[in-house]
C-alpha cells in the first residue's frame, strides 16, 4: 500500500508561544496532530489542549499536561462548563528538561493515542497540490530510528518516490550524511552532507569509486545545531527534488542514469532521527 499525505496538511515551523491555531474543519476520527519541540531547563509544566471554540474559559476536550514538579508525571483532563473532571496520571515521565521531544496525538473514536500508530500526514508542504499530483510513499514510517540508520528502499528507487526525514541536530553536532546508495556495488546516486562547521550542505555522488564535483549553492540552511529539521526528498525522472520544513531546498541532476538501482538508504553521523519513511 502506499500512503500519500492529505491535502490539508499544513505545517507550522517555530511558532511563538502561546499557540493558538483553528483546525480546519474540526478535530475528525483518524487526524493526527504532530509537535516537536525542546522542554526547557526551567520549565515546571506546559500543556497541549484541544479545545472547543476560541472563546475564554471554552471547553477543554483533552488537556495534555507534563509537570515537573518533583512527582515528575503527565496529567490528563477534560473542562467542560468551566468544571475540571477528575484527572488520570501517568508516573512515568517520557520528558526530560533541556531535551528534545516529540509527540503524536491520534484521534481515534472512543480515546487519544500516540506512536507507534502512523501519523496520517507525513509529509511537508503539499497543502497546495492535488491529490493525484502527490509523492507517494511504500510503506509505514519508523519513529525513533538508531543512527546509523540502513533501511531498504524495497522495488528500488522510482519516479514520484518520496522519502520522507525528521530529525534533530545536536548543539554539538558537526556533521551528518544522507546517501542512497546501490548495494551491490555501493555506488551513492545521492549524498547530502550538512557540515555544521562551516554552514553548507554538500551535495555529491560516488560512482565507480569515485567523488563528482560537490555541490553547494543553497538558499537556506535549515540544519543549525540545536534545530529540528523536516525533509521530504523526492525522486524525479531526471533529479532529485529536495524539501527542507515546507520550503524548497535544493534539486539534484541524476549523476546515475540507472537510478532505479538504488535500493538503500543511509543516515550517519552527528543526527537524532524522529521519523524515517521510506
Amino acid at each position: 500500500m502506499a500512503y500519500v499525505p492529505a491535502p490539508g496538511y499544513q505545517p507550522t515551523y517555530n511558532p511563538t508561544l502561546p499557540y493558538y491555531q483553528p483546525i480546519p474543519g474540526g478535530l475528525n476520527v483518524g487526524m493526527s496532530v504532530y509537535i516537536q519541540g525542546v522542554a526547557s531547563e526551567h520549565m515546571k509544566r506546559f500543556f497541549v489542549n484541544f479545545v472547543v471554540g476560541q472563546d475564554p474559559g471554552s471547553d477543554i476536550a483533552f488537556h495534555f499536561n507534563p509537570r515537573f514538579d518533583g512527582w515528575d508525571k503527565v496529567v490528563f483532563n477534560t473542562l467542560q462548563g468551566g468544571k475540571w473532571g477528575s484527572e488520570e496520571r501517568k508516573r512515568s515521565m517520557p520528558f526530560k528538561k533541556g531535551a528534545a521531544f516529540e509527540l503524536v496525538f491520534i484521534v481515534l473514536a472512543e480515546h487519544y493515542k500516540g506512536p507507534p500508530m502512523m501519523p496520517p500526514y507525513p509529509g511537508p508542504g503539499h497543502c497546495h497540490q492535488q491529490l493525484n499530483s502527490l509523492p507517494t510513499m511504500e510503506g509505514p514510517p519508523t519513529f525513533n530510528p538508531p543512527v546509523p540508520y540502513f533501511g531498504r528502499l524495497q522495488g528500488g528507487l522510482t519516479a514520484r518516490r518520496t522519502i520522507i526525514i525528521k530529525g534533530y541536530v545536536p548543539p554539538t553536532g558537526k556533521s551528518f550524511a544522507i546517501d542512497f546508495k546501490v548495494g551491490s556495488s555501493g555506488d551513492i546516486a545521492l549524498h547530502i552532507n550538512p557540515r555544521m562547521g562551516n554552514g553548507t550542505v554538500v551535495r555529491n555522488s560516488l560512482l565507480n569509486g569515485s567523488w563528482g564535483s560537490e555541490e553547494k549553492k543553497i538558499t537556506h540552511n535549515p540544519f543549525g545545531p540545536g534545530q529540528f529539521f523536516d525533509l521530504s526528498i523526492r525522486c524525479g525522472l531526471d533529479r532529485f527534488k529536495v524539501y527542507a520544513n515546507g520550503q524548497h531546498l535544493f534539486d539534484f541532476a541524476h549523476r546515475l542514469s540507472a537510478f532505479q538501482r538504488v535500493d538503500t538508504l543511509e543516515i550517519q553521523g552527528d543526527v537524532t532521527l524522529s521519523y524515517v519513511q521510506i
